[in-house]
C-alpha cells in the first residue's frame, strides 16, 4: 500500500536531477589494446604516458605508446567511435579554461594559415583545392587571398562544412571523413591541391588517409601537409603536459621519416620538408596553462556526481585568471625562443609538399 501523501512530504525538497554520465557507464569506450605498431607492425612497443583529459576535463585515463623501430606514437588502446564522438562533440556546462584556450588561438592563427597558403604560392595557381578536415574552412578563406581564381572545396565529418558553404568559404562541402566511400568516389582525380593541416594526428588511420588524398589529386598535383612530430624534444621533456598530446583527441603522431617514406613508396617526389616553417611557438604556454589548471581546485563538470561548492568554484575562476600572467609570460618565452627553436629537433610540427607522379604516357 502506498503511504498517503502529507504536507511535510509535499514541502521536501526535491532530489537533483541526474548528472551527466560519461560513457564508461553505457558503452565500450576503448577497442583492444594492440600489441603491435599500426604503421610498421613491429611489436617492440614502449609507453610514453598515460594521462586524463587534462584540457576538458572528461572522464578516463589514456595511454600512449611509441614503436620502437619506426617511432610512431599512438594511442593505445584506441577509442571507439562511440568514444570519438563523446571526447570530440560539444558538452552544456562543459568548463573552458581561458588560458588554454587562449594558447589554442594562437596555433589557429590566421598568420599560421597564410604560411602554409604562401607555401604554394611557387607552384602557380591551382585550378581546384581540396581542404580535408576544413571545419569552418577559414584555411580556404585565408588561402583565397592569394589564390583569387582557384575553386576551394573542403571535407569534415561536421555540421560545420555545410556552415563553411553557407558563408561562401567552399564552393562544395563533403560531409564526412575523406576516406568514406560516397566522399572518396565523388573527389576521385579532381583537384591539383589537396592539403591536410594537422589533420593525420586525428584519423583512426592516417596511411589510409593519405592513399585518399592522393586519389582525389589529379596526376602531377601537390600534396600539402602540416602536423606534429613526436620526436620533439618538448615531447620529452615537458610529457603529458605536451599540449600537443592533447589526449584523447589525438590518435597518431607520425615521425617525418615515416611519412616521406611512404610518400616515396606511392611514387611521389618530395618537393618540400622540413620543420621551420611549421613549428607552432606554443609549448611552453601549453604547459603552463595545463599546469595551472591543474593544480588548482577541480572545476565542475557535467559528469560529477557531486558538484564543488559555490565557493571552490568561485575559487578556482579566481585563481585561473590570477594565473593567466604566467601563461602569458610562458608565451613571450615560446616567442622570443622561436626563431632558433625552429631550426632544432625542439620544432614541434613539421611541413611536406609531395607532388604526385604525372600518368604515364603510353607507346
Amino acid at each position: 500500500m502506498t503511504a498517503p501523501s502529507t504536507p511535510a512530504a509535499a514541502s521536501r525538497p526535491k532530489a537533483p536531477a541526474p548528472r551527466a554520465a560519461h560513457p564508461h557507464t553505457s558503452v565500450k569506450v576503448h577497442e583492444p589494446r594492440r600489441e603491435d605498431c599500426p604503421w610498421c607492425g613491429s611489436a617492440r612497443l614502449r609507453n610514453r604516458l598515460r594521462t586524463g583529459d587534462l584540457r576538458r576535463h572528461r572522464p578516463g585515463l589514456f595511454t600512449v605508446d611509441e614503436c620502437r623501430d619506426c617511432g610512431h606514437t599512438f594511442q593505445n588502446p584506441r577509442l571507439t567511435p562511440e568514444g570519438l564522438a563523446f571526447y570530440r562533440r560539444a558538452v552544456p556546462g562543459a568548463p573552458r579554461d581561458p588560458a588554454t584556450e587562449g594558447v589554442l588561438a594562437l596555433r589557429a592563427a590566421r598568420r599560421r594559415r597564410r604560411s602554409a597558403a604562401r607555401a604554394m604560392l611557387r607552384f602557380g595557381e591551382p585550378e581546384s583545392w581540396l581542404d580535408v578536415g576544413t571545419g569552418y574552412a577559414r584555411f580556404p578563406e585565408t588561402a583565397r587571398e592569394f589564390f583569387p581564381y582557384t575553386a576551394f572545396d573542403g571535407t569534415d565529418p561536421t555540421a560545420r562544412i555545410e556552415r563553411a558553404r553557407t558563408l561562401g568559404r567552399v564552393e562544395e562541402a563533403h560531409r564526412g571523413a575523406l576516406t568514406d566511400p560516397h566522399v572518396r568516389e565523388h573527389v576521385a582525380g579532381r583537384y591539383d591541391v589537396v592539403s591536410l593541416l594537422h589533420h593525420l594526428e586525428q584519423t583512426t588511420d592516417p596511411r589510409a588517409e593519405l592513399h585518399a588524398a592522393l586519389e582525389a589529386l589529379r596526376p602531377g598535383g601537390y600534396l600539402l601537409i602540416e602536423t606534429l612530430d613526436p620526436r620533439c624534444v618538448f615531447a620529452a621533456l615537458l610529457g603529458r603536459w605536451w599540449l600537443p598530446y592533447d589526449q584523447p583527441r589525438r590518435l597518431h603522431l607520425l615521425p617525418l621519416r615515416n611519412l616521406r617514406a611512404e610518400l616515396g613508396e606511392r611514387g611521389c617526389e618530395i618537393v618540400t620538408a622540413g620543420h621551420r616553417a611549421a613549428h607552432v611557438p606554443h609549448d611552453l604556454a601549453g604547459a603552463a596553462a595545463l599546469a595551472l589548471s591543474h593544480a588548482l581546485p577541480a572545476p565542475d563538470t557535467p559528469w560529477r556526481a557531486i558538484p564543488p561548492t559555490p565557493a571552490r568554484q568561485h575559487l578556482r575562476t579566481v585563481l585561473l585568471y590570477a594565473g593567466i600572467p604566467l601563461v602569458a609570460a610562458a608565451g613571450a618565452a615560446d616567442l622570443a625562443l622561436a626563431p632558433a627553436l625552429r631550426r632544432t629537433p625542439f620544432a614541434n610540427a613539421y611541413r611536406v609538399i609531395a607532388r604526385k607522379p604525372r600518368a604515364r604516357r603510353r607507346g
